[in-house]
């Protein structure tokens, strides 16, 4: 409590009854007069700053960094739930001396699956009893560990309904204690003897991996290539605390619900170039029929080489008639998308993307393709009957209806705006949390290694206030349905098509994206795609110290920049870790499109309290081998930064804001005790 001599009070320091100054401007006491509704009185305001200086000194909770899924649901349902192998690292620490490595195995492949695991038990288990008694012990063994960096409500908050009480008592009692050892065996006993023991050992194992991770950070690219994208993104909208950092291709699926055609027309192209309709059709109820009924008529007898699709990924197995059929709808879609792109870009002339207009360089009569970097180049398929060299760029009434009713079905989609909805609720294009900034792509740069200005809506932006003009821009293009969009709302939605492949976009940054070369050129050259002055730049201890200031986090305290988007390809040498430890690419090939060029299966990155953990993961085989052969995916760790002490939460932003809080509820005790607010009590 600040007091101020009699003689030369602040102006704006009140008097209290005995003539003493205190120092409260008027401003300070009606926001004290607010809080002082929710803590009416000196007890109340102590009880609530001894509680929060409590919190403050819990450790750390555990943050889990995953970027790239592109789609691979059982991968990345893996992952999550043993928490990039912290789960078994719990196991291994609390059993490892007193049981056997098969053992700790089966026990983590019980607390990943234990529906479908208890199963294989009953089928195989002798006496089911024994081993219901001596699972349900070390299964609270592991609870009581994982809870014990959080304050008991946090943890009764996470508890299930039926089995609440049950598990506070066991989380908090111990077989040690001999005045409750009794007890603590007869809950076991009672579980067991009621038939409530696997409904127990479900819930249990669903809470440890509940608070196995505190958080959970998605640094961007949950969709395309892969076959669960709508899979995964129940998950990550149903997990506790989560937040997305947009990737180009979720930027993608977000202008398409916008109603950009452009981007429609990539969804669906990159769906049937990976065979991928289950997340279009059955996830997302989008009609493909208008489409599947023009191609099998307008490309019987074109030449579909070209356009078969990529097989390996899909979890289904599809007949050579409905390969084929795949393949016509792909071409269609294909040739649409360049006519559409083509269009987007003649209206908005500011993108400077002319170089990605090629229907109109295409000689029908030489197969040949007059590029824009001076060369011509044989086309490998050049049969497109849709295509009017004297207007190019024209949608046929049938190419025209098959968009009206692929929009129809985005934009209405039920399952899709959810989705959206809780892309645009939690995601954004940066977060910097924790002395880590996250984003994942890039910040564009000039070759000087000064950030780049970038033209959006006629004003140039650059650096962090870039990133944030884009946040704005992406909320006001998808909260609202495109059949009411105004022309700035127009140019919104238009501009989400750049996002995902403009030279200049911070979620893309490469000088072009080479569909167009990659589908129909056999040369290399032109289909090369240069990276930004950000990919050549940020291997720099400067330059990413300069991006880390510039998003107000001290690289002098330890802070990194956490990104993906370019995957990093081991077998040619490549690091995760730049820039003498600032810089952590942990996009390493979640994709298995990407994993022959990788040679890995994908980065992960955990940030616990005693430090900070790069994961390196080989291949998932599959979920059913993870369940009945216990295999878990193989995983190293490439990088560990362990801190001198143990963090707590109060070296977190968390931990500032409850100082903050602290530091007000001091400030209301204060004016309890002075008069200046009464006290309810």
């Amino acid at each position: 409590m600040n007091t101020i001599e009699n003689s030369a009070p602040n102006p704006k320091a009140v008097k209290a009854a005995d003539g003493t100054y205190f120092d409260f401007s008027p401003e300070e006491i009606k926001y004290l007069t607010l809080l002082s509704k929710s803590f009416p009185s000196v007890a109340t305001a102590s009880t609530e700053i001894i509680n929060l200086e409590a919190i403050l000194n819990l450790p750390k909770g555990t943050e889990h960094f995953l970027t790239d899924i592109h789609g691979e649901n059982e991968a990345f349902s893996h992952v999550l739930k043993n928490a990039s192998g912290t789960i078994k690292r719990k196991v291994n620490e609390i059993l490892g001396t007193s049981t056997r490595e098969h053992e700790r195995q089966e026990l983590c492949t019980l607390i990943y699956y234990p529906k479908e695991k208890l199963k294989i038990v009953h089928r195989s288990e002798p006496n089911i009893e024994e081993w219901y008694h001596l699972t349900l012990n070390r299964l609270v063994k592991v609870c009581q560990n994982v809870s014990s960096k959080y304050t008991r409500s946090k943890v009764n908050k996470a508890l299930p309904k039926d089995f609440s009480y049950i598990i506070q008592e066991l989380l908090h009692e111990t077989e040690a204690d001999p005045n409750k050892s009794a007890y603590f065996g007869q809950i076991i006993s009672t579980i067991i003897s009621t038939g409530r023991a696997d409904a127990f050992i479900i819930e249990l194992s669903n809470l440890i991996q509940r608070l196995a991770i505190d958080s959970l950070h998605i640094v961007g690219d949950i969709y395309d290539r892969g076959p669960g994208a709508h899979i995964i993104m129940d998950t990550i909208c149903n997990y506790h605390n989560f937040d997305i950092q947009w990737g180009n291709h979720d930027l993608l699926w977000m202008g398409a619900f916008a109603g950009n055609e452009a981007c429609i027309a990539n969804v669906c192209r990159i769906s049937l170039r990976y065979a991928n309709l289950d997340t279009l059709e059955e996830g997302y109820g989008i009609n493909l029929l208008p489409l599947a009924t023009y191609a099998l008529e307008f490309c019987s007898d074109t030449d579909l080489e070209v356009f078969k699709p990529k097989m390996k990924n899909s979890e289904r197995v599809y007949s050579a008639k409905e390969t084929r059929m795949i393949a016509q709808m792909h071409k269609v879609m294909t040739v649409i998308q360049f006519k559409l792109e083509g269009q987007l870009i003649d209206r908005n002339p500011e993108f400077g993307m002319e170089d990605r207009k090629l229907l109109h360089r295409i000689d029908f009569e030489k197969k040949i393709l007059h590029h824009p970097d001076g060369c011509d180049y044989e086309l490998k398929d050049c049969d497109f009957p849709s295509i009017d060299p004297r207007d190019p760029y024209r949608l046929s009434p049938e190419e025209e209806n098959i968009m009206r009713h692929l929009r129809n079905s985005f934009v209405s989609s039920e399952k899709l705006r959810k989705h959206i909805y809780c892309l645009l609720r939690h995601g954004s294009y940066y977060l910097a949390r924790n002395n880590n900034l996250l984003y994942h792509a890039s910040v564009p740069l000039n070759e000087d290694g000064t950030f780049r200005e970038v033209k959006v809506q006629g004003r140039k932006y650059s650096g962090k206030a870039l990133l944030d003009r884009l946040d704005t821009l992406v909320q006001r293009a998808c909260r609202k349905p495109w059949k009411e969009a105004s022309e700035e709302k127009q140019h919104d939605i238009d501009f989400m098509w750049y996002l995902w492949c403009g030279p200049d976009s911070p979620s893309f940054d490469k000088s072009r994206m080479a569909t167009f070369e990659r589908y129909l050129i056999a040369d290399k050259v032109p289909q090369h795609e240069e990276k930004g002055w950000y990919y050549k730049l940020s291997d720099s201890v400067e330059i990413c110290d300069m991006i880390l200031r510039e998003f107000g986090l001290d690289p002098e305290k330890g802070a990194h920049i956490v990104n993906g988007h370019v995957p990093v390809k081991i077998i040619k040498g490549e690091k995760p870790v730049k820039a003498d430890g600032r810089l952590l690419v942990i996009d390493g090939g979640f994709s298995k499109a990407y994993q022959p060029e990788t040679g890995i299966a994908g980065y992960t990155l955990v940030f616990h309290s005693r430090g900070l953990q790069l994961v390196q993961h080989q291949p998932f085989e599959s979920r059913q081998k993870a369940i009945e052969e216990e295999q878990d995916i193989i995983s190293n760790t490439v990088l560990a930064e362990w801190g001198s002490r143990r963090l707590t939460v109060n070296d977190t932003d968390k931990g500032a804001e409850l100082r903050e809080q602290v530091a007000e509820l001091q400030r209301l005790m204060s004016a309890y005790r002075c008069g200046i607010i009464k006290s309810k009590s």
